[in-house]
C-alpha cells in the first residue's frame, strides 16, 4: 500500500460529506442547492444508502447535471462478499450510476477475519475491481478494530488491492490505535480523514453540556492550542490540520447549508500546514487520549 498514494491523490482536498442530505427537517430544495454547489466546486462526495433520504436528494441533484456527477466514496459492507455486492447495488442503483470511484469497506464477522489473515476476501475485492464495480478500496477503521487491519498491513495482504484507510481524524479525534497510527506514519499509508471539524467549533464543544464528556474534555484541552495557532477560524484550523499530514488525501466534512460549504471552500483555498509545534502538541494529546479512553471504548460508543 506504500506505493498507492497516486490512487487517491486525484481526490479533492475537501470531500463533501452527505449525512445532512438525509435530514428531512431541511427542505429538499435547500439540500439540492448545497449538493449542486458542491458539484459546481468540483468536490468529491462521500455517501451511503444508510443516510436516510440522502441518495434520493443526491439523485435529484445529479439528474440536473449528469455531465458533472461527482466521484464518490460509498460505504459498503458488511460480513461477506455477497453482502458487499448487495450494498454496492443499494448505493449505485438509486443514483443511476454504474460504479464507485471508492468503496469504503466496513468489515465485520467472517470477512474481517479473512481480511486479517489474508483470506479469500481479497480475491473477491479484486473481482469487483475487474468487473468495474469499484475502482478503489479504502478500509474503515475504529479504535476497537485496529488490530486486525494492522496485522493485514504488516503482512502486506492486499497491497495491490487496498488503496488506503479511512477513519475519524481531526484535532479532537484520531480513531485508530497508537500502533496502527505509527504504522501509517512510518509507511506513508494513504488516509481519508473523516469528520473535518468534529461536529462543531471547539468553542461550542467545550461549553456544550450535551456533548459527550470525552469530546468536551478534549475541546477544553485543545482550545488554547487553537488560540495559539493564530488561525482565523476553527474550520481553517481543522483544514490546516489535515493538510499538515502528507498521507491525508482528503478530509470529509458535512454540511447542509451553502454558506457553510463556502466556509470550507475558503479554508481550502487559504490552507497551509500548521506549525510543527502545534501539530506535535495535538499528536501528544491524541496518543494520550487513545490510552486513557479510546482503547477502552466499547464498539460504537464514540
Amino acid at each position: 500500500m506504500e506505493n498507492k498514494r497516486s490512487r487517491l491523490s486525484e481526490m479533492s482536498q475537501f470531500t463533501f460529506g452527505t449525512t445532512r442530505m438525509g435530514d428531512d427537517s431541511i427542505t429538499v430544495d435547500e439540500r439540492i442547492a448545497v449538493a449542486r454547489a458542491a458539484m459546481d466546486a468540483g468536490l468529491w462526495f462521500h455517501t451511503s444508502h444508510s443516510y436516510g433520504s440522502a441518495l434520493e436528494v443526491l439523485r435529484k441533484a445529479f439528474d440536473q447535471d449528469r455531465a458533472h456527477v461527482p466521484s464518490t466514496i460509498f460505504k459498503i459492507g458488511w460480513d461477506s462478499i455477497p453482502q458487499i455486492r448487495d450494498t454496492i447495488q443499494q448505493n449505485v442503483g438509486p443514483l443511476a450510476v454504474n460504479s464507485m470511484a471508492v468503496g469504503q469497506l466496513c468489515l465485520g464477522g467472517a470477512i474481517a477475519e479473512e481480511f486479517r489473515t489474508g483470506g479469500a476476501c481479497y480475491s473477491g475485492f479484486q473481482q469487483m475491481r475487474e468487473e468495474g464495480l469499484v475502482d478503489r478500496f479504502v478500509v474503515e477503521l475504529w479504535p476497537w478494530n485496529s488490530a486486525g487491519p494492522l496485522q493485514a498491513l504488516e503482512q502486506g495482504y492486499g497491497k495491490d488491492i487496498i488503496d488506503g484507510l479511512i477513519f475519524y481524524f481531526n484535532p479532537l479525534q484520531r480513531f485508530v490505535s497508537n500502533e496502527l497510527w505509527d504504522h501509517i506514519v512510518a509507511n506513508k499509508t494513504p488516509v481519508v480523514a473523516m469528520r473535518t471539524v468534529c461536529g462543531g467549533s471547539v468553542t461550542r464543544l467545550k461549553n456544550d453540556l450535551l456533548a459527550p464528556t470525552y469530546l468536551r474534555n478534549r475541546a477544553i484541552q485543545v482550545a488554547p492550542i487553537f488560540e495559539k495557532s493564530g488561525r482565523s477560524s476553527w474550520t481553517q484550523f481543522c483544514i490546516d490540520f489535515a493538510c499538515s499530514f502528507p498521507q491525508v488525501a482528503s478530509s470529509v466534512g458535512s454540511t447542509a447549508h451553502v454558506e457553510n460549504l463556502h466556509t470550507y471552500l475558503n479554508a481550502v483555498a487559504n490552507s497551509s500546514p500548521l506549525p510543527t509545534d502545534i501539530v506535535d502538541e495535538l499528536l501528544v494529546l491524541q496518543r494520550e487520549w487513545y490510552v486513557e479512553h479510546d482503547s477502552k471504548a466499547e464498539p460504537w460508543s464514540m
